[in-house]
């Protein structure tokens, strides 16, 4: 997921701006079939060992400020890695400094109006969901004035509804949905409205190649593209991004990724064959897909005739004692962005990982800002589905309050909202009833308009629903 800075240049450029932007199948028949050796894959014990030095070596990549994330493509990553290891990013601290936690450090740097520079891109605010909701930072509550939901949001593409950011760039939608499926609230709900993720799985789906993986650029509707053989790297993300979002491993789509995965496979290190040679990063990435598949990347499919697995290779990767993982096997120093990409994937995480229990006194799981703060720009998440068309935006207001109503979010967004043309009209324009209709679809019979807040249950619309900050909110028309 993140480049490498061990890469050829050609190779570490490309994955930079890419993304400069948490089941067991036949596996006694393979064992039977291959008399594989008892000690053939990585043991429990061993790979509690190589997350324990791994989480040790992360922990010396922190800044003496408590920073992992600076200018341009840093070591944020780290977040999703310590999530997966079990590690709380609050008690990650630079010298025993409490004050300088790597969460609090983080949040403090996503908040900031300098974040993410002038020239931001989709992939930009999808790193930063990833990382704050795995670092235990409510990602749609970093601060009154950031919301990285709706930050998202904004890059809707209304021309090509499903892709986010240029639909070339194809892994600004994979890492959307991975973002957006995964990141769920403070309790565990789903934030973010089945019929959005839908819609870009949908997405997903049309760029899966022929052979059965992905890759980086937009392959739907040109035969060439979808012909062309498929990423190890971008596969693993598909993967991850279509099972956060509720695809079951066992959809077509999984399968055959999986099987493209298992033809990859070198045989006698357990390694994949990636774009870029035999590498962490790469191998990280799959076996991170695997993982949020659910899909054991030990057993079955991906045990070798020689009786190794891609967590051996990657095991084989890191140093001992130090924890750092190699780039590529050659590789006589750590790289920190394999190290992170190695890590993750060894403690069996996916791309996201929900944060654990801190260990340091008085630090709770989760840190977010509760209300708005009056006269201070805010924006908001929202969707708005009538049944036939999907409207997705982030609406820019200044509250008054602490809180504010839909009828004002509504209100707002027919002037601010981005992509603009969110909400053209809405019925009753002022007061505090039910609202009748939307974008010119009115109630009738029992079809009506109803809203929904971070997943919750849809009641009736009415202008005075309280909305809160960082509240993601659903219209819907409908039965």
């Amino acid at each position: 997921m993140t480049p490498t800075a061990s890469a050829p240049a050609p190779a570490r450029a490309a994955r930079r701006t890419l993304l400069a932007a948490a089941a067991t199948f036949g596996a006694l028949g393979a064992l039977l079939l291959t008399a594989v050796p008892a000690t053939a894959t990585s043991t429990p014990a061993q790979i509690a060992t190589s997350k324990t030095n791994g989480v040790s070596y992360l922990r010396s990549l922190q800044g003496a400020d408590g920073s992992y994330a600076g200018a341009g493509l840093s070591n944020e990553w780290a977040f999703s890695a310590f999530a997966a290891a079990g590690t709380a990013a609050v008690d990650v601290t630079p010298g025993g400094d409490t004050s300088k936690n790597a969460r609090t450090v983080y949040r403090d740097h996503l908040a900031a109006a300098s974040w993410p520079g002038t020239s931001p891109v989709v992939t930009d605010f999808e790193r930063g969901i990833i990382n704050a909701y795995s670092a235990g930072i409510d990602p749609a509550r970093v601060s009154a004035s950031r919301n990285l939901i709706a930050d998202t949001y904004a890059y809707w593409q209304n021309s090509a509804p499903g892709y986010w950011g240029s639909p070339t760039n194809f892994n600004g939608t994979v890492f959307a949905l991975i973002a957006l499926g995964g990141a769920r609230t403070q309790a565990g709900a789903q934030r973010v409205p089945g019929p959005l993720l839908d819609r870009s799985v949908a997405t997903v789906r049309a760029n899966q190649h022929d052979d059965g993986g992905w890759n980086f650029e937009k392959a739907e509707g040109d035969p060439a593209k979808l012909a062309a053989v498929s990423d190890i790297d971008m596969t693993g993300a598909a993967m991850a991004s279509l099972c956060v979002s509720g695809v079951p491993a066992t959809d077509p789509a999984v399968t055959r990724a999986k099987a493209f995965l298992k033809s990859k496979l070198i045989n006698n290190s357990g390694a994949f064959n990636a774009m870029f040679g035999v590498n962490t990063d790469s191998n990280g990435w799959a076996v991170s897909g695997l993982n949020a598949c659910g899909i054991n990347p030990q057993t079955g499919d991906f045990l070798t005739p020689a009786g190794r697995t891609p967590v051996d290779f990657l095991i084989a990767q890191q140093f001992k004692p130090g924890g750092g993982f190699k780039y590529v096997p050659s590789d006589t120093a750590p790289s920190a962005y394999a190290s992170i990409d190695g890590l993750r994937a060894v403690a069996g995480g996916g791309f996201v990982t929900a944060p654990p229990a801190p260990a340091t006194a008085g630090a709770t799981r989760w840190v977010s800002t509760a209300d708005f703060t009056p006269g201070t720009p805010a924006d908001l998440a929202l969707t708005v589905d009538d049944g036939t068309s999907l409207k997705v935006c982030s609406v820019s207001f200044t509250p008054t309050a602490a809180t504010t109503t839909l009828g004002a979010v509504l209100d707002a967004a027919g002037a601010s909202a981005t992509p603009a043309n969110c909400v053209t009209s809405v019925t009753p324009g002022s007061g505090t009833g039910t609202i009748t209709a939307v974008n010119g679809k009115a109630n009738s019979g029992g079809s009506t308009w109803k809203a929904a807040v971070d997943g919750g249950a849809a009641a009736t619309a009415t202008r005075n629903k309280v909305i809160r900050l960082g509240d993601t909110i659903s219209l819907r028309y409908g039965g």
